[in-house]
């Protein structure tokens, strides 16, 4: 730990991890499996630890986007049932396969192709059927009873199709973590995923894992969870929105640190970084610190938040925040010096920067903030006070 102290890094804590799976159990029927969602390299926190962790801790599932994130949890030694959410290029079937891993198939045409590259290889690829109900985005489309009608036709001669085995069927709510007019639009589209269920059933077409809810839909809708939770970012202890049900107690997993690399005194009328966006209307004391937007904090902060010091003084951001750096008013706070601990995102004597509060001062969403951190700032796995094990993308 002592070598990453020295520079901007993010502090990782399994023990939340686990708290907060432990809530998302503790509200889910003992029924009900949860798979956890680690795409985007676990939501910036480092996909391969979290992904370890989990498996000791029960997952039953892992959920990601695509091929590369799949093989990648193959690789750190993952043997849980992964499944792939979005595209993978039809002719990877045998990869698929051969590592046991499940793709979405969302179409007639890529079922099709699916197939076609698994016979031609002599595997079976495992898939779950993507039923687009009002996300709009990939998915057999079925907005509509009537004038979807076809689709239960599409879905039924998709799982039909030779090299493919289907276990599972899936859609996506649009709208679970809205308040206002979400209850309605989410209850169409369980209806309808419920619907389409029943139709398959009438031409002997079953599922063994039937799944709808993501993050929001756990904590808002209890009733929709079926046999698989898909949970993402209440795993990493933040909420899909401010008007979801608190109903699970969750615990920031991230806290992002760095340390100051310098400090000066400034006279009256100093003009500061890029643009010279802030001018010093007093003698001032400033401290450089090594994080910018080439690490994931956004220049959308510039001038507009805080920092904290290891007992909890707050730190202004000052100046357009820069590629590798930014600037703090410190004049108040004349312990700081070259190597004092800065927290950037986290919890200090006191008082809390949260992802939510950064967002909303960005104008983005607490899923950019932890989703954005870069490759270049190192990850360190805390269990309780003990580090347990570090990443560093850049050795």
């Amino acid at each position: 730990m002592q070598h990453y102290s020295k520079r901007t890094r993010a502090q990782i804590h399994l023990d939340a991890l686990s708290f907060n799976l432990q809530e998302i159990r503790r509200v889910a029927d003992d029924s009900t499996s949860v798979m956890a969602v680690v795409k985007a390299d676990a939501y910036g926190h480092g996909d391969e630890q979290i992904a370890l962790y989990l498996q000791k801790c029960g997952v039953d599932w892992f959920a990601v986007s695509n091929l590369a994130e799949a093989l990648e949890l193959r690789k750190c030694g993952i043997d849980r049932p992964v499944l792939i959410l979005g595209y993978t290029p039809p002719e990877c079937a045998a990869q698929l396969a051969y590592n046991d891993i499940t793709q979405a198939v969302y179409c007639t045409d890529y079922a099709q192709r699916l197939s076609e590259f698994a016979l031609q290889a002599d595997v079976t690829v495992n898939v779950h059927i993507k039923l687009d109900t009002g996300m709009s985005r990939i998915g057999f489309f079925y907005h509509d009873t009537e004038t979807d009608s076809s689709t239960v036709d599409d879905i039924a001669a998709a799982v039909s199709l030779p090299g493919l085995y289907c276990d599972g069927i899936f859609t996506h709510f649009a709208q679970a973590d809205m308040a206002s007019g979400g209850e309605v639009y989410t209850r169409l589209q369980y209806d309808l995923f419920l619907g389409m269920i029943g139709r398959l059933e009438q031409k002997n077409i079953t599922f063994k894992h039937r799944h709808c809810c993501n993050s929001a839909g756990i904590l808002a809708y209890p009733e929709m969870h079926m046999d698989l939770l898909r949970a993402g970012i209440i795993l990493y202890g933040l909420y899909p929105s401010s008007e979801v049900p608190r109903n699970c107690r969750l615990k920031p997993v991230m806290e992002l640190r760095t340390v100051v690399s310098m400090v000066k005194n400034i006279p009256a009328g100093t003009a500061f970084s890029y643009g010279g966006t802030f001018v010093a209307e007093k003698d001032m004391t400033v401290a450089t610190v090594p994080i910018g937007y080439a690490d994931g904090y956004p220049r959308r902060l510039s001038n507009k938040v805080y920092m904290l010091t290891e007992n909890g003084d707050m730190a202004p951001v000052i100046g357009n925040v820069c590629m590798d750096q930014c600037l703090l008013d410190v004049t108040d706070l004349p312990d700081i010096k070259e190597g004092s601990q800065i927290i950037v995102m986290g919890e200090a004597g006191g008082r809390r920067i949260t992802a939510d509060f950064l967002a909303s001062k960005a104008g983005l969403i607490n899923y950019e903030i932890i989703c954005g951190l870069s490759r270049r700032v190192p990850r360190v796995y805390f269990d309780g006070d003990e580090v347990v094990s570090t990443t560093d993308y850049l050795q």
